[in-house]
């Protein structure tokens, strides 16, 4: 097998990041948001992250970083993805409907001053956006991880981080480099 449709893969997700690169207003979100979540944790908040599928993955590698360790040894940080505990999850699916599975879990547990993020490619998840309408009801910082448009997901955060492309795989991919530069910032930040 030739090689060429690997090198075509790789230069289709190097042009994904490039695109990444060069929008500062995504720079500037992605810098904000990195305050934010500092200013959060430094004061006792936590973070709460969300998405379904590849996105969910995403929301539980962030929340992983920051729990564990992205580049130093350092204290815990309060993070959660609210995708893993299936049995929450699905008994709030099956009373409420999977449209509520964010938004309940916050209601029980998040605090004004929390960060929530949700994450969607399409920017169309359902219960993505009604999670972060109830963060932002329940006066937690709100951030969404999206792109192309941005989707309806663009306008139910404060803050909207938009891969500046439209192809689903490669949207993932600058997710995960956006969830690394995130963590590096603030350990940073708590240093």
């Amino acid at each position: 097998m030739s090689s060429d449709p690997v090198r075509a893969a790789v230069g289709r997700s190097v042009a994904a990041l490039e695109a990444l690169r060069d929008s500062p207003a995504t720079l500037g979100a992605i810098a904000r948001l990195a305050e934010t979540i500092s200013k959060s944790l430094a004061g006792g908040g936590r973070v709460w992250l969300f998405g379904n599928g590849g996105s969910a993955a995403e929301a539980q590698h962030i929340a992983a970083e920051l729990v564990g360790r992205f580049r130093r040894d350092r204290a815990a940080l309060p993070a959660e993805a609210l995708t893993v505990n299936s049995s929450v999850v699905t008994a709030i699916a099956n009373d409420y409907g999977f449209a509520e599975v964010f938004a309940r879990q916050l209601e029980a547990h998040a605090r004004p001053g929390d960060v929530a993020i949700g994450i969607s490619t399409s920017g169309r998840s359902e219960n993505v956006i009604i999670g972060l309408r109830t963060a932002e009801r329940l006066g937690l910082h709100t951030a969404a991880l999206t792109g192309a448009d941005g989707g309806t997901l663009a306008h139910a955060a404060s803050e909207c981080i938009v891969v500046p492309v439209a192809d689903t795989p490669r949207i993932q991919e600058c997710h995960a480099v956006i969830g690394h530069v995130l963590c590096e910032l603030v350990e940073a930040g708590l240093a």
